[in-house]
């Protein structure tokens, strides 16, 4: 199992979002060495301004940064994932690649219990209903520490806000997800109970992007 560390940084206004920028593509790349790192900024998130820093964890190269004394957030999450059985590896961009996009999805389940239907289905079912409709997720993961557990969270990718607008129109149309999606909550209930939603856009000097 591959294990992420997430840094969410709410900003400030004025020129802390470029600080911030600076100092995690001077200081904490550096650090992070060949390990894959996704530094996204959010679009459409609240609050606005900030940004979403996914590391994958090495217990043999732990990251130690100093921040620089003109860096100002108004404040600093961590969570921390451990992605599914399922979940693709994270790998970096190709030289060149254009930054994507990233939705990132969580869905809570009303407790543990709920989360081993909830693998069954994306497993099973779901993710190649997925591939079909153009969603192609690079991440899944449960946080193992955080808020609004337990959850499942995914990050998708979109070149464009119209392709993936697109592609959840058709796989909200799909005939085999309409029948998947009645099955799964006449037998197990309203799963997830909750679904969050957010965007972002990766960061040009992001390796994984």
């Amino acid at each position: 199992m591959s294990f992420y560390t997430v840094h969410q940084y709410i900003l400030t206004q004025g020129a802390s979002l470029e600080r911030l920028h600076a100092f995690l593509q001077s200081n904490w790349l550096p650090a992070a060495g060949r390990r894959p790192v996704l530094i996204l900024e959010g679009v459409v998130t609240a609050p606005l301004p900030q940004v979403l820093v996914v590391t994958a964890q090495d217990p043999a190269q732990p990251i130690t940064v100093v921040e620089p004394a003109d860096l100002a957030y108004e404040s600093l999450n961590v969570f921390h994932w451990q992605a599914t059985s399922y979940s693709p590896a994270l790998s970096p961009a190709a030289e060149g690649a254009a930054p994507r996009y990233f939705e990132y999805r969580l869905y809570q389940a009303a407790n543990a219990a709920q989360m081993k239907p909830l693998h069954e289905r994306f497993a099973g079912p779901e993710i190649p209903i997925f591939h079909r409709c153009g969603i192609h997720p690079v991440l899944y993961a449960e946080t193992t520490a955080g808020v609004k557990m337990p959850n499942l969270v995914y990050l998708t990718p979109f070149a464009s806000l119209a392709e993936r607008e697109q592609a959840w129109s058709t796989f909200r149309a799909d005939p085999e997800w309409v029948r998947v999606r009645t099955e799964h909550a006449a037998q197990h209930g309203p799963v997830p109970k909750t679904i969050e939603t957010a965007l972002y856009k990766a960061a040009a000097y992001s390796p994984v992007r």
